[in-house]
């Protein structure tokens, strides 16, 4: 049986759970003294535990001694992704996530829709990601930064961003081995050619997609499944 993974702050020999880790624990997976889990930290840690209580909506954990595990990926994503309508942004988070996205960060466009997110999507989004690195095995949660503008942007080494009207289609890019790259997908109408100029004016290089129309959910995947499959993710 696979043993469920489980997050927590710190790792100490002995971790009490509450909130949202313990719920799942206790109500959706119904665990029992005795059982055997995994902690991880987000730092890059995980150690061996076991349930040693579960009473009043608090798990209490005895853990043995913490040890690095390198599930990572090589390359450390950035995905930039437009403010999407209704819940597409969870699917990009959970799913980018298993992908090995280290860190999202929401876009306000000029054809965003959505011209804000709220606090409790926010932390929702936050959630998701905990949760798709405890069922992928990654050892560290992908981060999910507060929406940003895209004339707050800074420039970076390696950059790509989703664009139908590019020459360069994405099997053509030359990935570099490891570090940081940054991959853009514009909302449901795409990035203005002004914004196109901006991002490239930062280092980003336009790359196509295919004849097919993707939904604005699915190009930012298709950026990071790309990385994932030359990089071996």
């Amino acid at each position: 049986m696979r043993k469920p993974r489980v997050f927590a702050r710190r790792i100490t020999p002995e971790v009490l759970l509450t909130g949202e880790e313990a719920h799942h624990l206790i109500n959706v997976l119904r665990v029992r003294p005795g059982r055997e889990v995994i902690v991880f930290d987000g730092s890059g840690l995980e150690a061996a535990a076991r349930v040693q209580r579960v009473e009043g909506g608090v798990v209490r954990l005895a853990v043995g001694p913490p040890a690095p595990a390198r599930r990572e990926p090589p390359l450390e994503i950035t995905l930039l992704v437009a403010l999407l309508k209704g819940d597409k942004l969870a699917d990009v988070v959970r799913a980018g996530s298993e992908l090995g996205v280290s860190r999202f960060v929401p876009l306000v466009t000029e054809r965003s829709v959505p011209r804000e997110i709220g606090r409790t999507k926010l932390e929702r989004l936050r959630r998701i990601a905990v949760e798709a690195a405890k069922q992928s095995g990654r050892t560290r949660p992908a981060l999910v930064e507060e929406p940003r503008r895209l004339a707050g942007l800074e420039a970076v080494s390696f950059g790509l961003l989703a664009d139908p009207r590019a020459s360069t289609p994405l099997g053509a890019v030359s990935w570099p081995d490891a570090g940081a790259v940054t991959l853009a997908s514009g909302p449901e109408g795409g990035f203005t050619e002004a914004e196109v100029e901006h991002l490239v004016s930062l280092g980003y290089g336009p790359v196509y997609l295919g004849p097919r129309i993707l939904r604005a959910e699915t190009a930012p995947l298709v950026l990071a499944a790309a990385a994932a499959a030359v990089r071996g993710l």
